[in-house]
């Protein structure tokens, strides 16, 4: 029997991305032939170590086309394929959050018509067997029609519905997503033992794994999704029921809180395990680029996020071939739960993830410092994360030259008159929404005090009058604040600090 298969993301209703060769593959018997035709092209490719890639030559945007796969007595036709832009759109909930549960998520829902968008959502299943791959072979492209958009990604879809209906072609959008996951989960093993700062979740899969078989590892993990699953029942009584709920409630109330869960191949937080079970299983689909909308829950080790960043940027250009393909990064928003104090941990997050736009090359930052919510991970308003998304796709992927696409970055200052001048890259000049806040400035003695500000023109002053002898001064420099300052293009001023003691 032959072990001809062709990649799950290749379907119906697919999207092929415009103006590049255009990769399609799949698995094999080694030696067997296989051919492919799209439009009177033909791409030939022979398996080898149980796989095969054909590559076909650049199309142009367009509706309407079939593709036929042969080898030996399998045929496989594809139709109703478009040709247009296709985007990756990776990272955890506020990427995975669905359409239906966004702020303009029913308004888009109901009507949105004929819109030039369609979507592959990865299936999400963390361990490869026989279930995993019965399950693929049932996933495929969708439209925007029927109850598949409610749950297609928020983010993605607004993103896609814009940039469609700028550059006159289809969108394809594959989400490949999941809540609750850190940057290692979507990287290789190999990349993740190149250094040891961002090895260490690696490590603790191997130390928890080590000396176990995999039916004591089954049995170990199915015992917490049991205990985990009642848990989350009892949880939502506990919240649906109980006035004025919190967290230290609920565990009163529920009992121990084991997520994420013991480390073990099944489960889908350990690291490396969803570059293996949803990644690769898209790679190397031809792609404009990806969105990638991620950190909050590597704030434990925050430090090493730009590293871990700047790893899976490589990894994934690596992968897909293509060293300089666009990466944009959504810089996280303002949030902090009512229980918590203000460890400052997403302040070094977001700091991370400028740094990555600064430093990397082709990539974006869309700097949505405004759109979080007090209490609330989930924040709802996607409508301006999927919008300046597309601000920094039409400045790097399509050279728009969109010059009022990015926000307000601090450059430098100087210190003069007892206050501190900042400079900014991206700044004709400032708008205030609301109430000063935000600065801080610091003495020699270190301690940061609220701060005053004077906009003049493309700079603004910063001073205390009770610190005589500034030094340093951040903004926003906190997991949640109230946001009112804005450049001349309505984008919010991202956060900095001039000062990393």
């Amino acid at each position: 029997m032959s072990l001809f298969k062709v990649a799950s993301v290749f379907s119906d209703r697919m999207v092929l991305q415009r103006n590049k060769n255009i990769n399609v593959f799949g698995e094999g018997e080694d030696g067997e032939a296989v051919i492919v035709e799209f439009e009177g092209n033909i791409a030939k490719a022979i398996v080898k170590d149980g796989k095969w890639n054909a590559v076909l030559p650049p199309h142009i945007a367009g509706e309407g086309y079939e593709m036929t796969i042969r080898s030996g007595e399998n045929v496989k036709k594809f139709t109703d394929i478009a040709v247009g832009e296709v985007w990756l759109a990776g990272g955890q909930s506020n990427m995975e959050l669905e359409l239906q549960n966004c702020l303009t998520g029913k308004e888009h829902l109901e009507n949105d018509k004929g819109v030039n968008v369609r979507y592959y959502y990865t299936q999400k299943n963390a361990y490869i067997d026989e279930k995993f791959l019965e399950d693929e072979a049932k996933m495929g492209w969708t439209k925007f029609e029927g109850e598949s958009p409610k749950c297609w990604s928020a983010v993605g879809y607004i993103f896609a519905k814009e940039l469609s209906e700028k550059l006159g072609c289809i969108v394809g959008v594959i989400g490949c997503n999941w809540g609750g996951t850190k940057a290692c989960h979507w990287m290789s093993r190999e990349s993740l033992e190149a250094d040891r700062d961002i090895r260490h979740d690696l490590d603790l899969y191997d130390e928890a794994i080590k000396g176990k078989t995999m039916e004591e590892l089954d049995r170990i993990y199915a015992e917490y999704v049991e205990y985990h699953t009642a848990w989350e029942k009892k949880s939502a009584e506990y919240y649906s029921t109980v006035e004025n709920p919190h967290w230290d409630g609920c565990i009163e109330y529920c009992g121990e809180n084991k997520y994420p869960g013991p480390l073990a191949p099944r489960n889908p937080f350990h690291a490396t395990a969803l570059y293996e079970s949803m990644i690769k299983r898209v790679c190397p689909y031809t792609i404009s680029g990806f969105l990638y909308y991620q950190g909050e829950s590597d704030d434990d080790r925050p430090q090493y996020y730009y590293k871990a960043l700047r790893a899976l940027i490589t990894l994934w250009r690596e992968d897909w071939g293509d060293d300089e393909l666009p990466f944009l990064i959504v810089q996280l928003p303002m949030h902090r739960y009512s229980g918590d104090s203000d460890r400052k941990h997403w302040c070094i997050i977001r700091e991370a993830q400028e740094k990555a736009f600064r430093t990397i090359k082709n990539t974006g930052l869309a700097v949505i410092i405004d759109c979080g919510e007090f209490n609330e991970i989930h924040p709802k308003d996607k409508e301006q994360v999927g919008h300046r998304l597309f601000l920094q796709a039409m400045n790097i992927a399509y050279d728009d030259n969109i010059t009022k696409a990015y926000s307000p970055m601090y450059k430098g200052h100087i210190i003069k008159d007892n206050g501190i001048e900042i400079y900014f890259d991206y700044a004709e000049g400032f708008t205030l929404k609301g109430e000063k806040c935000g600065f801080e400035i610091a003495g020699r003695d270190g301690e940061y005090k609220p701060a005053d500000f004077e906009i003049r023109g493309r700079k603004i002053f910063v001073f205390n009058k009770d610190v005589t002898e500034p030094q340093n001064v951040r903004y926003q420099w906190t997991n949640y604040g109230e946001v009112t300052l804005y450049g001349d293009n309505d984008l919010p001023v991202a956060p900095f600090r001039t000062s990393r003691k």
